[in-house]
């Protein structure tokens, strides 16, 4: 399976802040926030991931994470030209998936919670042995502001609406899609909506009538945080620096994820931690050592 990063966009709901550097790349407490998403791919244990974003923000990118071999992975990079919707990363991606399933995180989504590593593997393994597409389902108070998924209690959806004025679920679709490698042919066949993009909620109608579409439930137990505002920025930097801090344990270290799936050795974290000389670089050869 492969993985994508959905990194483009303007930020402009964060300006200033994001008027000369991607959304993508501001810091949440100790870390660039996309590496919370590319976590995510890591821990469904996809070493392969395409970075898609502008031609202004790319090479950040780039810089940011070179080829990854660094991480015992690989990373390639697409520039999106223009804001044409999150189903087009399939069309950019269509060489780089080649005929392998993917998985599309977008570049500002924060997960976090016990459990969430097995949620990951199997939605994986579900879409790597029977094809078809899997999104979850994260439960809000006010479920009109998101797109909405319902679903029966065997977790295969039964309806997805955008933003309903009388939501059938209080369920919310956060931006984690896994699909076949038919995602390709669908993306291309979608037909621009209203706003000219290519929607990812038509993708998931169309594995949703071929009876393919399945509900992965994130409990009680998870958090999936807001990034799109400045509140929010800081209520996610808030509550990163707290689990850390009361557990000792980082959130969304991606040299951690990469040691402990074993794409890295011990020398290989040590020698990325010296290069840090802050409290990140200490927890490194802290997990290193394995005190």
């Amino acid at each position: 399976m492969k993985g994508i990063i959905l990194a483009g966009g303007t930020g402009t709901r964060l300006f200033p802040v994001t008027k000369a550097v991607s959304k993508q790349m501001l810091p949440l407490y100790d870390k660039p926030m996309i590496y919370y998403p590319l976590s995510v791919l890591m821990l469904a244990k996809i070493k392969e991931v395409l970075v898609i974003s502008t031609a202004r923000d790319l090479p950040m990118f780039k810089e940011l994470f070179g080829d990854g071999v660094w991480l015992g992975m690989r990373f390639v990079y697409k520039i999106q030209e223009s804001p044409r919707g999150l189903a087009d990363a399939f069309i950019l991606g269509e060489d780089f998936i080649g005929k392998d399933s993917c998985a599309l995180v977008l570049g500002d989504n924060v997960f976090y919670g016990r459990g969430f590593s097995q949620t990951l593997h199997n939605s994986a393994s579900l879409i790597n042995e029977k094809g078809g597409g899997a999104i979850f389902g994260y439960y809000v108070k006010d479920p009109a502001a998101y797109g909405v998924v319902e679903f029966d209690k065997n977790g295969k959806a039964l309806s997805i609406e955008e933003k309903p004025l009388k939501p059938k679920s209080h369920y919310a679709i956060p931006g984690l899609y896994f699909y076949d490698n038919k995602v390709i042919e669908i993306a291309k066949n979608i037909k621009p909506s209203a706003r000219g993009e290519i929607e990812i909620t038509a993708v998931n109608n169309t594995y949703l009538e071929r009876g393919q579409l399945s509900v992965e439930v994130l409990g009680r137990g998870m958090a999936w945080l807001d990034t799109g505002t400045y509140d929010g920025l800081l209520e996610a930097s808030n509550f990163i620096e707290t689990i850390q801090k009361r557990q000792g344990m980082y959130v969304s270290c991606i040299e951690e994820i990469s040691f402990n799936n074993g794409w890295i050795n011990k020398k290989d974290l040590l020698d990325i931690a010296s290069g840090y000389k802050t409290e990140y670089g200490e927890y490194l050869k802290y997990v290193a050592e394995g005190i």
